[in-house]
């Protein structure tokens, strides 16, 4: 008898616990459309202006505390003044300043003290996962309160940084959008997009906007962007920007990949500019032999490269990144590399 009764409160402890989970997720998880009703009322279009009241960029952000916005710095960078537009509203509130910069990760706090929205939450991103559903809201091209569906395609590793891969597509003017989970909790920005590429989009990890929110400072003029403009991003340049006059060729390989390990390359860096050129700043983008992007590595070289000339420089990447990126033919020949771009970021002209 005693034992009947254990099984059986047993049995109503488990359908107890089961109705539980049930009612929590259907409590935190939220279709599409609510995500978006709710994405939108915090979501902005950002238009920037030169000193003469001209557009010099369009972009997007987003509310995380009242009277705050964050978005990318890449949005913002050199602009004199701007506004924010709520997302399906008509008033238009001037961006008074700046309160906090995080230079290597693209990412910038706007303040707009006249502006009332709610805010959205900021969500864990390391414990995000491959395959995990996202939505990006931004206004691409202009194309105010754009809604689109996507999963988290891979983690990179980006120096020391991270940076999510997703589906959801993205264009100019979704930059500084946020990537919400199901819960509608935003996990990371949209930065960035292969254009080359199908479907290759990129988010900075939310996480580190909370590193920023807890190091804001007084406000600072818009303006005060213009001394950063010399400061090279890996994240803001991941989408393909170049300089012309200087480029990288003739890549190689110089010692076999050891599993662990680094794995060393070296290529040229070209000056095809009468006048000397220093301080050039490269990004070397490795691909797998399905076109897949495998790492990109940030690196600089300061000499004094002269006109029509060429300097060849050396730097590694991760064993495994060669293994992916080359076939191995017949035990030893290594042919049919998988592509590798290397990206000319910024460089000054000796004068």
């Amino acid at each position: 008898m005693h034992r009947l009764h254990y099984y059986r409160n047993l049995l109503i402890l488990t359908v107890c616990c089961t109705l539980l989970l049930t009612l929590n997720n259907t409590i935190y998880a939220q279709t599409a459309q609510e995500i978006a009703r709710k994405a939108f009322k915090s979501t902005v279009l950002l238009v920037m202006e030169d000193a003469n009241g001209q557009p010099m960029s369009l972009g997007s952000g987003f509310f995380v505390r009242d009277g705050e916005i964050v978005s990318n710095l890449h949005v913002v960078k050199g602009a004199s003044r701007g506004y924010a537009k709520i997302v399906g509203q008509k008033n238009k509130y001037n961006i008074e300043g700046i309160t906090g910069i995080d230079l290597e990760r693209d990412l910038v706090i706007l303040k707009i003290s006249t502006a009332k929205s709610l805010s959205l939450s900021i969500g864990n991103s390391d414990m995000v996962e491959v395959g995990e559903q996202v939505y990006a809201v931004g206004n691409p091209q202009g194309l105010e309160g754009t809604f689109s569906q996507g999963i988290i395609s891979s983690i990179r590793q980006v120096g020391s940084d991270k940076l999510l891969q997703i589906t959801a597509p993205i264009s100019p003017g979704s930059s500084g959008g946020p990537v919400l989970n199901s819960n509608g909790v935003v996990v990371g920005v949209s930065v960035a997009t292969f254009r080359d590429g199908q479907n290759l989009n990129f988010a900075i990890p939310s996480n580190y906007i909370k590193d920023l929110l807890s190091n804001t400072r007084t406000v600072r003029p818009l303006a005060s962007t213009k001394s950063t403009m010399n400061q090279p991003s890996i994240l803001a340049d991941l989408g393909g920007r170049s300089s012309e006059g200087v480029i990288g060729q003739n890549f190689t390989y110089d010692h076999p990949p050891s599993r662990g390990g680094a794995s060393f390359y070296s290529f040229s860096l070209v000056n095809k500019l009468r006048e000397p050129v220093k301080d050039i700043h490269y990004l070397v983008v490795f691909y797998d032999l399905e076109g897949n992007p495998l790492d990109a590595v940030k690196g600089d070289c300061r000499e004094i490269i002269a006109g029509g000339l060429a300097k060849r420089v050396r730097a590694f990447t991760e064993g495994s990144v060669q293994e992916l990126n080359e076939k191995v033919d017949y035990g030893t020949r290594r042919t049919q590399r998988g592509n590798i771009e290397i990206r000319i970021l910024d460089f000054k002209i000796v004068h």
